[in-house]
């Protein structure tokens, strides 16, 4: 496996960052840190996918993101002054991490300057996801904004998206029962299938058409 944040990094000294990480396991629905807990380690994610999810202002949880292998959370914590986890994680499917100490992180970051320039790609990224999913929460209705999620997701996991409605309406920032109704809209149409547990898209050009 390689991860993004080693992009540049000789490999004696990816080498011996990785030969100083501890190996994690998680089941599905294990949760790999929790919100508001202290921050003292990031993850290196090398098998499985990982919601990022927080708590809204009513108790609700949303699903704000989707981590996959090669990528890196939980560095936000290490980065802030407060070192504090500003959402839980939360693994989707059997997964596998490499756990990266505070100490490491920051010998990294002071050896090397291009970790802390991939550090500026990555928040920069996300701002910037953040930015278009405010701007479609703004002017797009929600069941195109389901419908455009959707099709990401089955670029991240083929046509079988094993995510539960809960996960899909905080990924589109809608709730639960718009979800239920798009999908059974779309059941009726003959683009998707449903399952216990995950959405089965049949037909990605028509969703696409709708999604514009």
């Amino acid at each position: 496996m390689e991860w993004k944040i080693f992009e540049g990094l000789p490999q004696e000294e990816v080498r011996r960052i990785l030969a100083g990480s501890r190996r994690r396991r998680f089941a599905r629905g294990e949760t790999l840190f929790h919100e508001g807990d202290p921050g003292t380690t990031l993850h290196l994610v090398a098998k499985g996918r990982i919601a990022v999810r927080v708590t809204t202002a009513l108790g609700e949880v949303a699903t704000v993101e989707l981590v996959l292998p090669g990528d890196v959370i939980g560095e936000l914590a290490l980065l802030s002054d407060d070192g504090v986890r500003g959402a839980s994680a939360v693994a989707l499917e059997p997964t596998e991490t490499l756990v990266v100490g505070k100490e490491t992180f920051a010998a990294m970051r002071r050896d090397d300057p291009m970790v802390s320039d991939f550090l500026v790609r990555l928040l920069a990224g996300r701002v910037r996801r953040l930015t278009e999913r405010l701007l479609e929460a703004l002017y797009l209705p929600a069941d195109v904004r389901l419908l455009r999620r959707l099709l990401e997701l089955a670029d991240v996991y083929g046509d079988v998206i094993p995510l539960i409605q809960e996960d899909l309406a905080g990924l589109a920032g809608t709730t639960r029962a718009t979800v239920n109704r798009v999908l059974r809209r779309e059941l009726a149409r003959g683009t998707l299938e449903l399952n216990r547990g995950k959405v089965t898209v049949l037909d990605r050009e028509s969703l696409a058409r709708r999604s514009r």
